[in-house]
């Protein structure tokens, strides 16, 4: 053997897929007596290096039989750019040698993924189509630091993992290569061995920005940074002012089953571009939230169980039809909340579970890694690389899809060690305190760099405790959150309204407490898709009574939602009084809104009290604070009534609301007023076309200077049985210039 030619066992080593750098053994190499050219070209029986126009430079001697080929050639730089010809006895290819390009990754990358800052994290690792030395092709890049070998295989080299070998940075145990030839729609995998030396299962790409449709598994070469946007408008809107004092009526949305379309198939979207944001648009809705929208193996875990993080689910089209429907959304002033699912991942074994052959993405601890209640694995948050593309995935979907806000799932699971755990089941902090530290700093931290990234933006957090400050600002010990999800409003109002009338009156609390807290939080009054499915029904079968009861008692409710201190959010079916449990496996009833008066009455008050909210300011601009509400009637327990005042700022009309909670109108109901003069009557639950009875007030009340309820005024009003009304301060118009009160 020449001194020049590789030893023996490093070409074993490598043919067998074991070697440790084959960028040491592959590509051109400089030694004393000339250029050396090595390469692994499997299936061809001879291989030449050529110039990039076809001329030979030589012919490389076959060193194995299973492709592996060296040659020396003298007088040659080792940059100059070559390819490859094979032949074989079925015909003749010339490919670019992977092993003959540079890096694709520099320091900057190993030392801001080290120290957890990499923002674009996004931007580096993944699959990038790129041009890389003048040549195109796909770079690839992923983080596995304690495996001994990562290779990405795809049609393109045969799903063989010795033909793309990547190259292992070993200051940050990030692999990467570049793929010459390769080009978007390329199905690809990462072939990993562990540091034990176990050839693990195939692993989609973490950073993989489209995925194939399941039940397949593999990562899509895709671009997402070349869709042109026409939202300037509403980014710029978006930006100004506080989101706690806009209104912020939600829609919330699973998009497989809101719709269906022909043969029960999904709808594109496109086509959920046209339907579903022309109908959020003309209810009135001034947000839609979907159900986690990343990629996820299994239909039946409405997206929670994600593996492909940074890629739009493929149920509905690709990456660019995704943002095609953000963009048809802005454009019709709509804004898109995401759920995402930052608090655990499945361990489907193509996923992130030990993905190097070690716990990884997972904290190594089971007490504090395993979730035993949805068998699925929790972040190891304290870990500098995990937080990062936990983050830099956040920044992802509000950089390259423009969406306007996230709504963190789980947050409570991932407060508390202890969470759905028993005695032995987790491990206290050594002070004894049962506080996640590490989720807690990855949260606060996430929250502070998406906010300083994109100020328009909300973050909203699902967290079913009493944990103080999840809405308050991180630099006064809060976590940073926009809004919080108001769990215990939800629950308790539930209860009261699924209670029959005749027992309200020792429910009454029900209603009341949650002023006492209001204020605690920035908060959203969720009817989410958690109340909708296992054995709960939906809202309105869980209402009491016959069905002229239930649609009467439901209208009352939402009316009084909507007046309620805080932003609204109401699970898709539920506008039109869905009879059937929520399943994501068919689409919504939609038949009900053309059966009838009630269905479609629910359906046209949801809209007029969407409209209510955003147009009259008492109703939002001061949800969170409160200066903005005051009680009028708190204790008329033996009635169920409730009263209650919404104020914006000094020059914004006030809006009373007043809901009768039984099925007995009361036709001289006194109510304390802040103003004398004429309220008028801007919403009655119980109108006609809403399919009530139309009892009400002929439009007006005039208020007259007896007090009452501790105010200055005071109306006697007609209460429709179950129903909620809303009036509004209408003041006197000025006289007419040169003229007195009086008219002289």
């Amino acid at each position: 053997m020449l001194a020049w030619q590789a030893p023996g066992h490093e070409v074993d080593a490598l043919v067998g897929g074991r070697h440790h750098d084959p960028f040491a053994l592959l590509g051109p190499h400089e030694t004393p007596g000339g250029l050396v050219i090595r390469a692994f070209v499997p299936h061809a029986e001879t291989l030449e290096a050529i110039e990039p126009d076809g001329t030979l430079i030589l012919a490389l001697d076959r060193r194995h039989d299973a492709g592996f080929f060296e040659g020396r050639v003298a007088g040659r730089p080792a940059w100059a750019r070559y390819c490859l010809r094979a032949r074989n006895r079925g015909g003749e290819w010339v490919l670019h040698d992977p092993y003959s390009f540079g890096p694709v990754l520099g320091p900057m990358d190993d030392y801001l993924l080290v120290e957890g800052t990499h923002r674009q994290l996004y931007e580096r690792l993944g699959a990038h189509p790129d041009v890389h030395e003048g040549v195109e092709g796909v770079r690839f890049a992923v983080w596995a630091p304690n495996a001994s070998r990562v290779s990405v295989v795809g049609d393109f080299n045969q799903w063989d993992g010795r033909r793309h070998q990547m190259r292992k940075r070993v200051d940050s145990g990030l692999w990467e290569i570049f793929a010459p030839g390769v080009g978007e729609g390329t199905i690809y995998k990462y072939e990993i061995i562990s540091g034990d030396g176990r050839l693990l299962p195939l692993k989609a790409d973490p950073f993989g920005f489209r995925g194939e449709f399941r039940p397949a598994t593999g990562s899509v070469v895709a671009r997402t940074d070349n869709f042109e946007w026409h939202d300037e408008a509403h980014v710029a809107s978006r930006d100004e002012g506080e989101a706690r004092r806009k209104p912020m009526s939600v829609y919330e949305v699973h998009l497989g089953s809101w719709r269906r379309g022909d043969w029960d198939r999904f709808l594109t979207y496109d086509e959920l571009a046209d339907q579903l944001v022309s109908y959020a648009s003309w209810m009135g809705f001034t947000h839609i939230e979907l159900l986690p929208v990343s990629e996820h193996p299994l239909d039946a875990s409405w997206g929670y169980q994600p593996i492909g993080l940074f890629a739009p689910t493929s149920r509905f089209g690709d990456p660019e039809g995704f943002a095609r429907f953000v963009d048809k959304a802005h454009q019709a002033g709509l804004s898109i909340i995401l759920d995402w699912v930052p608090a655990h991942f499945p361990t489907d074994i193509h996923g992130l579970a030990h993905f190097d052959g070690s716990t990884l993405y997972e904290h190594p601890d089971p007490k504090r890694g395993f979730h035993p209640d949805w068998n699925t694995a929790i972040y190891d948050f304290g870990r500098r690389e995990v937080a990062n593309m936990l983050i830099a995935n956040a920044l992802y979907w509000l950089d390259r899809f423009h969406i306007d806000g996230l709504r963190v799932d789980a947050v409570a699971s991932m407060l508390y060690l202890d969470y759905s755990r028993r005695h032995g089941e987790w491990s206290p902090n050594p002070d004894g305190s049962n506080d996640n530290k590490d989720a807690v700093a990855f949260l606060q931290r996430a929250n502070t760099v998406i906010y300083a990234e994109h100020p328009g933006t909300v973050v909203i957090a699902e967290e079913s405790t009493s944990w103080a400050g999840v809405s308050q600002p991180v630099h006064t010990g809060g976590l940073g959150f926009g809004f919080k999800w108001n769990m215990g409003w939800m629950h308790d109002t539930l209860d009261y309204m699924s209670t029959d009338a005749v027992y309200r009156p020792w429910h009454h609390d029900k209603i009341t407490f949650g002023l006492m807290y209001a204020f605690s939080e920035n908060f959203v009054l969720p009817l989410s898709h958690d109340e909708v499915v296992h054995g709960k029904g939906t809202i309105f079968s869980r209402m009491p009574g016959d069905d002229w009861q239930r649609f009467a008692t439901m209208r009352a409710y939402y009316g009084m939602m909507w007046a309620y201190p805080g932003k609204k959010l109401l699970f898709m079916g539920q506008e039109f009084a869905q009879r059937n449990e929520w399943s994501e496996a068919r689409s919504l009833d939609w038949h009900l809104v053309g059966m009838g008066p009630h269905h479609r009455g629910m359906q046209l008050l949801v809209r007029d009290l969407n409209h209510r909210y955003r147009d009259e300011i008492a109703l939002h601009a001061r949800d969170c604070e409160p200066d903005g509400f005051r009680w009028i009637v708190v204790d008329d327990r033996n009635q169920s009534v409730f009263a209650w005042l919404r104020f914006g700022g000094p020059d914004d009309p006030p809006i009373a609301m007043v809901s009768n909670l039984t099925p007995v109108p009361r036709p001289h109901y006194r109510i304390g007023l802040p103003q004398t003069g004429t309220w008028r009557e801007i919403l009655n639950t119980d109108a006609a076309d809403y399919g009530g009875s139309g009892l009400g007030n002929l439009g007006t009340v005039t208020a007259v200077a007896e007090p009452a309820h501790g105010q200055p005024a005071s109306a006697h009003i007609v209460l429709p049985p179950l129903a909620t009304l809303y009036f509004r301060w209408e003041p006197e118009p000025p006289p007419p210039e040169g003229e007195t009160a009086a008219g002289q």
